[in-house]
């Protein structure tokens, strides 16, 4: 089950949400008119070891705003996914969804003001079973 969210513990999400790594050094910008959608977390062995809460948003739904040369990629398996992070304090920002790569998957924990542990009943996906590896 989805879910989709206005507001984390009683602090709006903004229509342009601002968002950045932990030492400030990548901004950008999310376009989420409708809040937090598809908010989880997925058991792929790169999710698991980063244990990032994402949410979902269409390919032009993000701005880089600065640090744009400090964003590192970071793929595997079947190369698909891009996985960025900031190559000054190692922190996941987004990734290019491997399952639609129509958008980007973004870490809830670099949005400002948004504490995502307050996030009630996340769903986790089967990354294990990923439908791209069945044959």
């Amino acid at each position: 089950m989805a879910i989709n969210l206005r507001e984390v513990d009683g602090i709006p999400i903004k229509a342009k949400h601002k968002a950045s790594c932990h030492g400030g050094s990548v901004a950008f910008e999310l376009d989420l008119p409708d809040g937090l959608i598809d908010v989880r977390r997925c058991d792929c062995s790169l999710c698991r070891r980063r244990g990032a809460i994402v949410a979902s948003i269409p390919l032009l739904g993000i701005k880089i705003l600065k640090g744009e040369k400090l964003l590192k990629l970071y793929q595997f398996n079947t190369r698909t996914a891009k996985h960025y992070f900031c190559s000054n304090c190692g922190i996941y920002t987004h990734h290019q969804r491997r399952s639609n790569p129509a958008q980007y998957g973004f870490n809830v924990s670099c949005l400002e003001g948004i504490n995502p542990l307050k996030i009630q009943g996340i769903p986790i996906y089967d990354g294990v079973n990923h439908p791209a590896d069945r044959g």
